[in-house]
């Protein structure tokens, strides 16, 4: 199985920016991020099909967050700009998805995460 390596977590202020990044041991053609906060679901932030190199974003980070790759590197960056303290959460990587969308349930591979801390 694959593994995944995070980087890029910390505080920050609200309105200040933050890249996370991860890279996978193996190909994948989808990647994706995911957060989560204590005594709620993991949420999808953003996806990114790597052949395509097409991403696509959750609602509430559309126009802040860009998800983009280093070709040829199985390795991904979530730009973060615009942070807000709803953004706080732990930040999780995702790959090798049965499907390329932004629901827990269709990846297989997961990271340790990252905790990413906004403050007002």
């Amino acid at each position: 199985q694959a593994q995944l390596a995070e980087s890029g977590g910390g505080s920050v202020q609200a309105g200040g920016s933050l890249r996370l990044s991860c890279t996978a041991s193996r190909y994948s053609s989808c990647m994706a991020w995911f957060r989560q906060v204590p005594g709620k679901e993991r949420e999808g932030v953003a996806r990114l099909d790597i052949d395509t190199n097409t991403p696509y974003y959750a609602s509430d980070v559309k126009g802040r967050f860009t998800l983009s790759q280093e070709f040829n590197k199985n390795t991904v960056h979530l730009q973060m700009n615009n942070l807000k303290p709803e953004d706080t959460a732990k930040y999780v990587c995702a790959s090798d998805a049965t499907v390329c969308g932004l629901s827990a349930r269709f990846y297989r591979t997961w990271g340790q995460g990252t905790q990413v801390t906004v403050s007002s």
